[in-house]
């Protein structure tokens, strides 16, 4: 959307406010799939749930290609995150839920991972479409999101169902095959499933699933919720969507004027981004999640506000646009070491196995809103306390959402998910 958005605009003759509503809605538009995924994942399996996810991803990238009015856009953008809602909740609980706690910082990581290559290629995608002709570019753009669920079809046949889930339906000797698979010895294997049976009975006697989380809450389950939702929060009130969607305008605010430079910048950013993921996935089970976590915190603080001065300051400029670039990309290497990857994997492995499901759904709700109220008022926020005050607010959030982190996050690293609780319960 960050380049197609330059060439709709001018093709079907879209305000500022239009564009705004069409790149951001869609975070809002999913939380109808969002708020439903938990109970799909539930039902269906993990597997199951990613297979409906993955056939209105190919749907929605194919109606926004053939969209020919902002209302057809609007609708197809809907269509698309029925798709995206249900997958990036779903993706992190079945990546968790299946791991060995040895690796299941890296493996975790591994949906954020290649969320991240997929905007570095649309980012590639737009800018090698950017010289077709204008009513045709932008379609193009969006007609090549049908081919990575292709390759998502294909790999889903050969995954297995989450362990976890399959023990929740009583299917232990399944749940046992695919442990065998994914742990690092037999042993290990055993004491997985036990672990795993021991949770589901103590589980299976309690009231419903969402009772336990909204209505009576133990103090355990309260104060994970909460952390779950905060995080989740200060994830996208960092502003990373803005970046991800409006990286273009900055670019034109601070100087450059080719369509083409602009689109080739964002393949920087993107770029960056992935290769910076990747620090977090080597390291997270190495020195831990917390102090991934603060360090990108305070990264993000300090280059946001790298790049707020250097948008107040001096008149637009190629010098201006380079230090703004480089600071967008020291922005995105921060936030990819730590909140990126490391907010949806934390999540889901503090949530108790009954609740994991409905828990991502309602963190990974939380986070859309937030995000979709941040890029649906960006450019008219802008307007009124300019694009360097945006960033200055953004910045502060990044502050407090350090201090968060290390007032009420503990460490994970190496303990087994049913062995989470003990965290919350004696801190």
């Amino acid at each position: 959307m960050s380049g197609a958005e330059l060439f709709i605009r001018e093709d079907l003759g879209l305000t500022d406010a239009q564009i705004e509503v069409l790149a951001g809605s869609m975070n809002l538009y999913m939380l109808v799939s969002i708020l439903a995924a938990g109970w799909t994942a539930d039902v269906l399996g993990r597997r199951g749930t990613l297979v409906l996810a993955n056939a209105f991803l190919m749907a929605g990238a194919l109606a926004m290609s053939l969209g020919g009015s902002y209302a057809a856009l609007m609708a197809a953008r809907f269509v698309t995150s029925v798709g995206v809602g249900f997958s990036i909740v779903v993706a992190p609980v079945y990546a968790v839920e299946i791991s060995p706690a040895s690796s299941r910082g890296v493996l975790s990581s591994l949906p954020e991972i290649f969320i991240n290559a997929g905007i570095l290629l649309s980012y590639v995608s737009n800018y090698a479409f950017a010289g077709l002709p204008l009513h045709l570019g932008w379609r193009v753009m969006f007609a090549i999101g049908v081919v990575p669920p292709v390759f998502l079809a294909a790999g889903v046949l050969a995954m297995p169902e989450s362990p976890r889930w399959l023990a929740m339906r009583g299917r232990h000797a399944e749940a046992r095959s695919v442990l065998a698979r994914t742990s690092d010895t037999a042993a290990d294997a055993d004491l997985r499933l036990e672990e795993i049976r021991q949770a589901v009975a103590v589980q299976a006697d309690e009231t419903g699933v969402w009772r336990q989380m909204l209505v009576r809450p133990s103090p355990t389950v309260r104060r994970v919720l909460t952390n779950v939702m905060s995080l989740q929060f200060f994830q996208q009130a960092s502003g990373i969507d803005v970046i991800v969607l409006y990286s273009p305008i900055v670019f034109k605010q601070a100087g450059m004027s080719s369509n083409r430079t602009v689109l080739a910048a964002t393949v920087a950013v993107g770029v960056v981004k992935t290769c910076f993921i990747l620090v977090a996935t080597v390291f997270s089970d190495r020195v831990g999640r917390r102090p991934l976590l603060l360090s990108s915190a305070a990264g993000i603080a300090v280059t946001l506000t790298s790049l707020a001065l250097t948008l107040c300051v001096g008149a637009p400029t190629p010098a201006r646009a380079a230090a703004c670039v480089a600071s967008v990309l020291a922005y995105v290497a921060a936030f990819s070491v730590g909140f990126g990857p490391l907010a949806p994997a934390y999540s889901a492995e503090i949530m108790p196995l009954r609740l994991r499901a409905q828990g991502a759904s309602l963190g990974t709700a939380a986070n859309r809103v937030t995000c979709g109220v941040l890029s649906m008022t960006f450019i008219s926020l802008a307007g009124g306390i300019t694009m360097a005050g945006c960033f200055f607010l953004y910045a502060g959030t990044a502050v407090v959402a350090w201090a968060f982190v290390y007032v009420r996050l503990p460490e994970t690293r190496g303990r087994s998910l049913e062995d989470m609780d003990v965290l919350f319960t004696i801190r």
